[in-house]
């Protein structure tokens, strides 16, 4: 994780990124989006750049417009990490901001979602994030998860999974390479509970998230990951 994969090809990032809104939601700020009568939900769970990437808020409007209420949580708490700031490099900066914290941060935002009568809450995590929805995940406190090129997941972590689980993977990612999301998906496809293992062909760590609108090829990549992505939680999540 303190390699540069991590952080390459930051995002521009913008608070008014989206057409949700922000609100508070549990003790963090929520870029929330869908209809909040919504039966079903999902948490986004962002990378080291965290929610006011515009990116991640493009994909958080397409998963409402497919009828999910979708909260995405301020989990890094207004300090995302800048590779620009010199006094905070990455190992500094994830003191501060681990995926523990995340996991137990994310719990009454669980709670909060419920709340409102939803019925099936799923999530998705990309990179720092993955981590985070793989506790919630090994906890039961969601239904169904998604992991787009994850950071920190280990074997052990993937023992312990039991709900429908897809991990979607870089051909080049130094962080989850090819051969340990392999391994994951032999550990997943002995399990009872359903799994979705892909490895994407020609895409780098972060691909899902941090790609340039201009880049027709880039776009195409990360919107067939959004599509899987989509697929698996209108089948376990619905």
């Amino acid at each position: 994780m303190s390699g540069p994969e991590c952080c390459s090809n930051p995002p521009i990032l913008n608070p008014n990124a989206g057409s949700g809104h922000v609100e508070k939601l549990g003790a963090l700020n929520a870029y929330i989006a869908g209809s909040p009568n919504s039966k079903s939900s999902v948490l986004l769970v962002s990378d080291v750049f965290g929610y006011e990437a515009p990116n991640l808020r493009k994909l958080a409007d397409k998963v409402a417009a497919a009828g999910y209420f979708v909260v995405v949580p301020d989990f890094l708490n207004g300090e995302p990490y800048n590779p620009e700031n010199p006094d905070r490099p990455l190992p500094i900066w994830i003191k501060d901001h681990g995926t523990d914290k995340g996991f137990e941060d994310a719990k009454p935002i669980i709670e909060a979602i419920k709340s409102k009568g939803v019925s099936s809450v799923g999530a998705a995590g990309f990179c720092w994030g993955a981590k985070v929805v793989t506790e919630l995940a090994k906890s039961r406190l969601i239904q169904a998860a998604v992991l787009l090129h994850p950071s920190f997941v280990s074997v052990d972590d993937i023992k312990a999974v039991d709900i429908p689980y897809s991990i979607l993977g870089a051909e080049i990612d130094r962080l989850s390479p090819p051969e340990l999301v392999k391994q994951f998906e032999e550990i997943l496809s002995a399990k009872s509970a359903p799994s979705f293992v892909k490895i994407f062909p020609k895409v780098s760590h972060g691909w899902t998230v941090r790609y340039s609108p201009e880049d027709a090829e880039a776009v195409k990549a990360a919107e067939e990951a959004h599509q899987d992505l989509l697929d698996w939680f209108a089948k376990h999540l619905k």
